[in-house]
């Protein structure tokens, strides 16, 4: 043993550290944590603010459209009011057949043929055929009866304004002597009618008991 204390303490016991040389600093009231983000922030982004006008545009144009479409709609049927003489009624309807039972009974082969060929008379070039048809359809008529008189539109069956399937009574006299008046009776017939030109035209005939005319 070398000395006044054990090798293993070494030469005594450790003092406090000095002091930190210069003034002392006082702890910060509100210590604030450096910003992680280097330097300063960027300006904050500008969104734009939702407008309502493109909405309400569009709403706008969207009436604007219908209302278009509405007013072509209806200039599209007057126009056709006008070219087609109006739609089809059963006042027109009981007219334009008794008509056509007139003509088959008085034998005007022209007007026979002018309804039968629905619209096309006008533009046939060589109407020949048509009129022999015609005049073979009044004489089988006039064989049969000798009075037709249309009383009731009894049914209408539309395929457009202008078109129409019509079932109709009319009062009928059969074919007979001229000294004595042959029995009336009512038969039902059906005709396919077509307004056009200011017209109602018998397109077809058609005596429910017999065949067609």
């Amino acid at each position: 043993m070398a000395g006044p204390y054990p090798p293993q303490y070494g030469a005594g016991p450790v003092g406090p550290p000095a002091p930190y040389p210069g003034p002392p600093h006082p702890y910060p009231d509100n210590p604030v944590a450096p910003p992680i983000y280097p330097g300063m922030l960027p300006p904050p982004i500008p969104y734009p603010k939702r407008r309502r006008w493109p909405a309400v545009i569009g709403a706008v144009v969207a009436i604007a459209v219908v209302a278009v479409t509405v007013a072509a709609i209806v200039l599209v049927a007057r126009s056709n009011d006008d070219s087609t003489g109006g739609r089809l009624t059963a006042a027109s309807a009981q007219t334009a057949i008794q008509d056509y039972l007139d003509a088959l009974l008085r034998g005007d082969d022209e007007k026979i043929a002018r309804n039968t060929l629905c619209g096309l008379f006008d533009a046939v070039k060589k109407p020949k055929s048509d009129l022999a048809l015609a005049d073979l359809s009044s004489d089988v008529f006039r064989k049969q009866f000798g009075k037709a008189e249309v009383t009731s539109i009894d049914k209408m069956v539309f395929s457009s304004p202008y078109q129409a399937q019509v079932l109709f009574t009319m009062r009928v006299s059969p074919a007979g002597s001229r000294t004595q008046p042959p029995p009336e009776a009512e038969e039902q017939a059906v005709a396919q009618l077509l307004a056009q030109d200011n017209e109602v035209l018998v397109c077809s005939y058609l005596l429910r008991a017999a065949g067609q005319y």
